[in-house]
């Protein structure tokens, strides 16, 4: 199946009788499997765990419309990734810059928590996009169960590549793969992950993404006569 037919898809029982469920109780949410977001052909995609009840379930894009999403859009934005620092609608005119957005599963799970057959059953769709991808591009994976997708996605091995707040890891295929805690209510809140902290991640992604920026040819241009 291909990542534009991802709305569609039904292949976990337990998540798509669970949309179907939320859907009837809530029937102005989209509860469907939610798409990515951002540029088609990114330098960098961000990596989630799940749409959340109250957000991209609710609204159809990735962070959007709740609390998750508030730090991610201001330091996107604050970075040049984003041409505004607030995520309310699907039709809010925001608009990403070399930048795109995911999830390690495209449903909602019940209580936020995918069972590992559903993240393994998703994961070929986060290959496809990491597919796409040039060489020398970022992943900044959200938590540990982002992190571990990126990594079934890359096939590679996780003990080779642990998580770390901070951590960013040079991938065989020329990817680098960074890694912060997730930007949920909770961390945020706790002060597990303070903006300095997020910052800090973004800050060296963009250190990163411009050091492997290609030279701008140089031309010579003829003297006017």
């Amino acid at each position: 199946m291909n990542i534009s037919e991802v709305a569609q898809c039904r292949q976990c029982a337990r998540l798509a009788t669970f949309l179907d469920e939320v859907k009837q109780d809530n029937p102005g949410y989209y509860a469907q499997p939610v798409l990515p977001f951002g540029d088609a052909r990114p330098r960098l995609l961000i990596v989630g765990l799940a749409p959340g009840m109250h957000g991209a379930n609710r609204t159809g894009r990735p962070f959007t419309g709740d609390h998750a999403g508030i730090l991610l859009y201001q330091t996107l934005h604050r970075f040049g990734f984003a041409s505004r620092a607030v995520s309310t609608a699907s039709d809010d005119g925001l608009q990403l810059i070399g930048c795109r957005i995911t999830n390690a599963v495209k449903c909602l799970p019940p209580q936020n928590k995918p069972e590992t057959s559903e993240i393994k059953q998703c994961n070929p769709f986060l290959a496809q996009e990491i597919a796409l991808l040039d060489r020398s591009s970022a992943i900044l994976a959200l938590g540990t169960i982002a992190h571990q997708a990126v990594l079934l996605a890359c096939k590679l091995k996780a003990r080779d590549y642990p998580f770390a707040h901070g951590a960013s890891h040079a991938l065989p295929n020329g990817l680098v793969l960074h890694d912060s805690y997730h930007c949920s209510r909770y961390n945020t809140q706790t002060r597990r992950l303070t903006a300095e902290m997020f910052e800090a991640v973004f800050a060296a992604i963009s250190s990163q993404l411009h050091r492997s920026a290609p030279c701008p040819t140089s031309t010579s241009a003829s003297p006017a006569l």
